[in-house]
Parts: C-alpha cells; sequence; structure tokens
C-alpha cells in the first residue's frame, strides 16, 4: 500500500521549494507534479513521491526539452533503468524532516553573521571579517513548516561550524515565526551534518536530468 505520509511531506516540501525558487505554482499530475523552473538548465521539473515504471517510462517518453528534471522518490538504483539514454543521473538524496526547537548559536572568531527575511524567505550569509564569502542558506516559510534550501560553505571554509550555524540560526528563525516542522531534500554531504542536528532520512530521491547528444535529439 502506498505511503501518504511520503506523498505529503513531498508536497509540503515542494510549497517551499517554489517560493525559495521562484518557480511556478505545481501543477497537479496522476502521479504528482509538474513544476515550471524557467532556467536555460534547468526548464521543469516532475515530481513523482511514489514513481512507477510505467509513469516514469510515459513521462520519459513525452520529453524531448534537455533541461528536463525528474525527482524521483526511491533508491538510484531501482529507477535509473527505466529512463534509457539522454538522462544524467545526478546523485541521491534524501528527503528529511525535523521537530523545530530553540538551538544555542555562536559564531566562530574571524567570521560575521548577518540575517534577513522578505517576501517569504528568510536567508543567512556568513562572511569573513574582510568581507569574502564563507557560508549561506535560505528557508521558505509555509503555513506551520519551513523548507531548507540552497545552504553551501566555501571549500575554504568547511569543517569550521558554519554549516551547522546557518543551521541553527535559521531553525531559530522558523521556530520565532510560529513554523514546527522543517524539511530539506540533502545531498550525501549535507546528510551528514542534517543527521548531526537532528533531521531524520524519509525517503530517498533520485534526481536526473535529460541531457540528450546532439544526434539523439528529437529532429523537429
Amino acid at each position: 500500500m502506498p505511503d501518504t505520509r511520503i506523498s505529503e511531506l513531498v508536497r509540503k516540501w515542494i510549497d517551499g521549494w517554489v517560493v525559495s525558487r521562484g518557480s511556478s505554482d505545481p501543477i497537479d499530475e496522476p502521479w504528482g507534479w509538474t513544476i515550471d523552473v524557467g532556467q536555460p538548465q534547468h526548464v521543469a521539473r516532475h515530481v513523482l513521491p511514489e514513481p512507477s515504471e510505467g509513469d516514469v517510462r510515459k513521462i520519459v517518453a513525452a520529453t524531448s526539452a534537455p533541461g528536463t528534471w525528474l525527482k524521483l522518490f526511491a533508491e538510484d538504483q531501482v529507477v535509473l533503468p527505466w529512463v534509457g539514454p539522454g538522462w544524467r543521473l545526478d546523485g541521491p538524496g534524501f528527503l528529511m524532516t525535523r521537530h523545530l526547537e530553540p538551538e544555542r548559536t555562536e559564531v566562530p572568531a574571524g567570521y560575521t553573521l548577518t540575517s534577513w527575511t522578505r517576501s517569504g524567505l528568510s536567508r543567512v550569509l556568513v562572511r569573513t571579517r574582510d568581507g569574502h564569502f564563507a557560508a549561506r542558506g535560505q528557508i521558505a516559510h509555509v503555513g506551520d513548516h519551513i523548507v531548507v534550501d540552497q545552504v553551501e560553505s566555501a571549500a575554504e571554509h568547511r569543517r569550521k561550524g558554519l554549516g551547522r550555524l546557518v543551521m541553527r540560526t535559521l531553525q531559530n528563525t522558523a521556530y520565532e515565526a510560529g513554523a514546527r516542522t522543517g524539511l530539506l531534500v540533502g545531498t550525501p554531504e549535507g546528510r551528514a551534518l542534517y543527521s548531526s542536528l537532528g533531521w531524520t532520512v524519509r525517503s530517498p530521491m533520485a534526481s536526473l536530468c535529460y541531457e540528450p547528444s546532439d544526434a539523439a535529439r528529437p529532429q523537429h
């Protein structure tokens, strides 16, 4: 029997992701949702919380635009045989959730932290004392939950507690705004940080992009 809870979580994640990225509203599909993103390398994405081989093959057969993405909440090795040539696997992702609580934060010596909220988005920026970028992250506020997005640290500033600082600052901002649940999709590298901060993996997510060679592109 399908896990309807995962579908609900995926929909909540989507609702925050479109706010965070400024994308179109999700379009309901029998298998999930389509989102128009409108970027050259990310034209649109199809999100399937409970992907089946039949649904994925139908979407693949109807796809001709490079930069179309599939977000399939299943293991990579399960869905990869369903897509065929022209589709690039972008590495595994993990849908994670956390109950939000106030967290103690401390800015490491040598860094400054700036945060602001505008139009449903809260952002955190960490820089060195002389203004160099060190880390950042943002959350989209959607009702009683938030979606964490675009958390990153500059390579030369990793393993200094900045990712933890960004996450805790964002979580505190969300809690103060009344949110009690957080959602995100993390990379394998991010998963370790988020797990250490109390986030729980709810589902794997396979991410694939349509990048056909010139010879394989449909002729019009």
